[in-house]
């Protein structure tokens, strides 16, 4: 369940989300936070990067981890504007993020509930509380204007 909080870290994903979008890359963006601090965020940057795993949950981690000293990162909750892939969700799993917040649903590659239900899943040593909805359309809009401007 969303709480006042979550809206407004959903909104500083969404701002990721945009500036990935301005420098063509899907605009994803995500923030992970501790203690209402935020200790790592990121947007999309495969492209930019010439890495496949840049995703913004990745990149958040990834500098959560080196902010924090630790790649685990306990009592964190990820904000992201997309639901995440397998990857991305296999990675919080291993990060042990206590919980997700996402906005719009994926429904050709989203791993929590729309292709896959990995947080329901038994065979993880971790679960991971999920939000889902938070701020779903202005994410969803996002993702659709900068598809159909490529088009």
């Amino acid at each position: 369940m969303a709480t006042p909080r979550d809206y407004g870290f959903m909104r500083r994903a969404l701002e990721l989300a945009e500036i990935a979008g301005e420098r063509g890359e899907v605009p994803v963006g995500a923030v992970l936070v501790r203690e209402g601090k935020i200790i790592g965020e990121g947007s999309n940057r495969p492209i930019g990067n010439c890495d496949p795993s840049a995703h913004a949950e990745i990149i958040a981690l990834r500098r959560a981890a080196e902010e924090m000293q630790n790649y685990r990162l306990p009592q964190t909750t990820l904000y992201v504007t997309i639901e995440p892939c397998t990857m991305c969700f296999g990675a919080m799993v291993h990060a042990r993020v206590g919980r997700l917040v996402y906005g719009a649903t994926e429904p050709r590659a989203g791993a929590v509930e729309s292709r896959l239900n990995l947080s329901e899943a038994d065979f993880f040593n971790h679960r991971i509380e999920v939000a889902s909805g938070v701020m779903a359309e202005e994410a969803s809009n996002l993702v659709r204007t900068f598809f159909r401007g490529r088009r």
